[in-house]
């Protein structure tokens, strides 16, 4: 019985974290300058939807070439090879799944305060290993050292209950993307660094079939269902 209570104490404590950080994402997006405050998580979003496009092509076998992010919080994976139009739709579906995958990979790793110190520790260097093998533009380079040394200067000096809300606030942003941007997923075209180019989710229907608000809608499902799963288990 003691196990159980100390099992469901912990439970309802890493639940706490990941409903307050959740709740100040959303609040502070409401905010007239929030999506201001929110830049830097908002980027690190961009960099895992990049990330997303870039692992899946590798996954394909294609060849992940480089990553730019912009200061507009737009960025674009450049990746070549033949893969096929199935694989070509998947990397493209990649990258729109990959905040969320990244989001709720960290919200997992996270749920025991005791290794959150660590798990930043682990993300800071993640970043710069991406960096150094894809990132390609002076800002990009420049805000994942910027981040990457952020995150390890608060793996090193914050306690596990501070650094725990620090991961569960980034899982949160990475979490809530899709749907911030859901918009974008309906979309036809986007605006990558001022130039207009076809959504992933208009990539996927040119490589498959059906139209891209069809593709977009099933990447949307397809996310919160995985959000909603994660969190069952948090």
């Amino acid at each position: 019985m003691q196990k159980d209570t100390i099992q469901f104490l912990k439970t309802m404590q890493s639940r706490s974290l990941l409903i307050l950080s959740t709740a100040a994402v959303v609040l502070v997006w409401q905010l007239p300058y929030g999506q201001q405050l929110l830049y830097p998580l908002t980027l690190l979003a961009t960099y895992a939807h990049e990330m997303g496009h870039g692992l899946t092509a590798l996954l394909t076998g294609a060849e992940f070439d480089q990553m730019l992010l912009h200061a507009d919080g737009s960025g674009v994976a450049v990746w070549r090879g033949n893969p096929g139009r199935l694989a070509s739709a998947l990397i493209a579906a990649g990258g729109l799944i990959g905040p969320t995958i990244a989001g709720v990979t960290l919200l997992l790793a996270s749920r025991k305060q005791r290794y959150a110190r660590a798990v930043l520790a682990t993300l800071s260097a993640l970043l710069l290993v991406s960096m150094a093998l894809w990132s390609r533009n002076t800002f990009g380079v420049a805000f994942l050292i910027a981040v990457a040394a952020t995150l390890g200067l608060a793996a090193k000096a914050m306690p596990d209950a501070a650094a725990a809300f620090v991961l569960h606030l980034i899982a949160a942003t990475l979490c809530l993307s899709w749907f911030i941007h859901l918009g974008y997923m309906f979309s036809a075209q986007a605006v990558v660094n001022g130039v207009a180019m076809p959504s992933d989710s208009a990539v996927i229907a040119q490589a498959l079939w059906l139209p891209y608000w069809f593709w977009g809608a099933v990447v949307a499902a397809l996310s919160l269902a995985v959000t909603a799963l994660a969190v069952a288990k948090t």
